[in-house]
């Protein structure tokens, strides 16, 4: 029967890609002033816009990991199919969600010893997940195994280059990201981080600027610097900024050699600890 590639709602790829590679997607959950959300891909339950008009109503998000008995319900029926399962987790570096899908995997081949289930760390986050999940379902559509695919994934995950700015700092404050005294100063002077995700794939300060159009600059001057073309595509996320999105897409098309951009959207999940504004380019970096 073959098997299946999955991955969960932390990542951030438009829903016709996620058709497109058929890729399966276990729901995550966000808590919006109390009431418990799922989030799909689709935004069958709340729109991304509704819910960063929400943030800026003043409401609270939170999020917490998916847990084992929610992979194994998952997945099971797949695996009664008779399908293998490639499932590609959220970053460790971030949260739990990793460990418990291999709970659910030791769970899981106690009732379905003849099955393969492959969890994968992706060491990536939001759009810069979902843009690993793209890769890899190219390397799916090809025809690619399982354990090829497995060996393969782990070995570009890491070339997968996160750049991203928020608007609010103290989105980044709550998440723990920034102290309350860097959150202030740094509103106060207009500075703008510029994060990345480390190999261990975990959040660090790549470099800080002073507003917008410093923070799109750099950006644009990482991609000049290190992005490898022999992937042609490449990302843009943004959290309720698509004007943003599609100017800073049309300056890198002009100033670098780039030709296909994806603009895809931040989802409540990620967009909880970032807020409103968010901008993010996302490639893949030379060796």
């Amino acid at each position: 029967m073959g098997y299946i590639l999955a991955s969960d709602a932390t990542f951030d790829l438009p829903m016709e890609l996620v058709t497109q590679y058929n890729i399966a997607v276990v729901p995550m959950a966000f808590n919006l002033d109390g009431e418990e959300i799922l989030h799909y891909p689709d935004e069958r339950n709340m729109s991304t816009e509704a819910f960063y008009q929400a943030l800026k109503d003043g409401k609270t998000s939170t999020t917490s990991q998916i847990n084992p008995m929610t992979y194994v319900e998952f997945f099971t029926p797949y695996l009664e199919k008779g399908e293998d399962i490639l499932y590609i987790a959220f970053t460790s570096g971030l949260s739990g969600t990793y460990q418990s899908a291999l709970l659910a995997k030791d769970m899981l081949l106690e009732d379905f010893p003849e099955r393969t289930i492959e969890v994968v760390d992706s060491l990536c986050a939001s759009a810069g997940q979902g843009f690993l999940l793209y890769l890899v379902g190219k390397k799916k559509e090809e025809g690619m195994e399982l354990l090829e695919l497995v060996k393969w994934t782990e070995s570009i995950r890491g070339r997968v280059a996160h750049f991203f700015t928020v608007d609010d700092l103290f989105h980044l404050n709550k998440g723990g990201r920034l102290s309350t005294a860097e959150a202030i100063m740094g509103t106060a002077l207009k500075i703008k981080p510029i994060i990345s995700v480390d190999k261990e794939g975990k959040l660090y300060v790549e470099n800080k600027v002073r507003g917008n159009k410093k923070a799109q600059e750099y950006m644009i001057s990482k991609v000049n610097e290190t992005w490898d073309d022999s992937e042609s595509t490449i990302f843009i996320g943004h959290g309720d900024a698509k004007e943003r999105a599609e100017e800073l897409r049309d300056k890198i098309l002009e100033k670098t050699n780039v030709k296909d951009i994806v603009i895809t959207k931040i989802g409540p999940i990620i967009g909880t600890h970032t807020g409103p504004g968010m901008l993010a380019v996302l490639f893949l970096e030379k060796e």
